[in-house]
């Protein structure tokens, strides 16, 4: 059965590769990202691209209001889009702090608003939250990072237990290292920010052990993730979470049970 699906974040990395991965399945798919340049390929395969910016209600309005004018239907909402701040927690302002939370939360759940009374009047529907292990775990210098995670791993399972009567589904991906551009975009401003200042060794040598775990191959390809998604959007009762990619299981079970101090020791190691 063909499904109506928005993806946001799709103009690169998972919400690209697992667009392209349902268009071949037969779905009926609009990818949302402030680039759409970025989206030809989509076109090019039979998908649709909407500009959508999640922080902004008249954007979120706008794609609902044109999905819901040709389809009359969303049955997925693959919340994607999302960005990590890195850096000392004295080196990344408040503001940008509040944007972080902007984009991985709140932006996140105002398009949820949007979609879950379109899927209640339907009795049915799927909504797949891109969280992180880092929803789990947590890094140096990652604290607001992984504080906007771990805030949407409790939002997803108080939605979940909220929608279940009304036949609506509710998933959290949690990907590991995956293959895309996610660390450069992180490491260029997190050195910016703190590669000079009192947390210069820890933020160079983070940005080290990062660059040479990318060059090393040490990540799993995009693919992983549409895989997973692909059965996740023809599941009849879909698991609610999902732990996918390098590192992602053994680190959240690490962190689950050998304790504060000992998994401590395990993530400033690797970030030597």
């Amino acid at each position: 059965m063909k499904k109506v699906i928005l993806i946001t974040g799709a103009s690169s990395g998972m919400g690209k590769d697992c667009a392209l991965a349902l268009i071949k399945q037969g779905h009926i798919v609009y990818g949302a990202a402030r680039r759409t340049a970025l989206m030809q390929d989509l076109l090019d395969a039979g998908g649709h691209a909407i500009e959508l910016d999640i922080t902004q209600p008249a954007s979120i309005n706008n794609a609902v209001n044109r999905i819901m004018s040709e389809q009359g239907r969303i049955d997925v909402l693959f919340n994607n889009a999302g960005y990590a701040v890195y850096g000392a927690v004295e080196d990344i302002t408040i503001d940008e702090a509040r944007n972080q939370f902007e984009v991985n939360l709140f932006g996140l759940a105002a398009i949820t608003q949007a979609v879950v009374p379109l899927m209640r009047a339907q009795n049915k529907g799927l909504i797949i939250n891109t969280s992180s292990m880092g929803g789990k775990i947590y890094t140096p210098l990652g604290a607001w990072y992984h504080a906007s995670k771990h805030a949407l791993e409790g939002w997803s399972d108080c939605l979940r237990l909220e929608l279940k009567q009304f036949g609506i589904h509710v998933v959290v991906l949690e990907p590991g290292v995956i293959a895309t551009e996610f660390g450069d975009v992180l490491l260029e401003p997190m050195l910016k920010r703190s590669k000079a200042g009192a947390y210069a060794n820890l933020a160079n040598a983070l940005a080290k052990a990062l660059q040479r775990s990318y060059e090393q191959g040490d990540s799993s390809p995009a693919t992983v993730i549409s895989n997973v998604v692909t059965k996740i959007v023809t599941s009849a009762k879909p698991k609610t979470r999902y732990a996918v990619g390098k590192h992602a299981k053994p680190l959240m079970w690490l962190r689950k049970y050998a304790g504060d101090r000992i998994f401590d020791k395990i993530i400033m190691g690797m970030a030597k």
